[in-house]
């Protein structure tokens, strides 16, 4: 294994969380902000991330759209990470 392989495969796990979870922090906040998606029960609930994804309910100004395609690309790396782990562990499996 190539070190630049090794120190890919050492930190991709917290850069793929950093990304999920600022990711979720954004969700929330689109949440807040969208009139049909407020959290009224006064419990905690999951993330409503398939309606912020799908522009389901949330909110059409421009600064809550500003958000939702700033979580898109967030998704969008941590879909990138696994692409690039299943790269290098393909490569890791051919040199072996």
């Amino acid at each position: 294994m190539t070190p630049l392989v090794s120190a890919f495969m050492s930190i991709w796990p917290l850069v793929t969380i950093s990304l999920f979870i600022g990711a979720i922090l954004l969700s929330y906040r689109i949440e807040k902000r969208s009139p049909d998606l407020v959290n009224r029960t006064g419990f905690p609930r999951w993330a409503m991330m398939l309606h912020t994804i799908t522009n389901l309910n949330v909110a059409r100004d421009g600064r809550t759209q500003s958000m939702r395609r700033t979580m898109l690309l967030l998704l969008g790396g941590v879909v990138l990470m696994f692409i690039l782990v299943a790269f290098a562990v393909s490569t890791i499996e051919r040199t072996d």
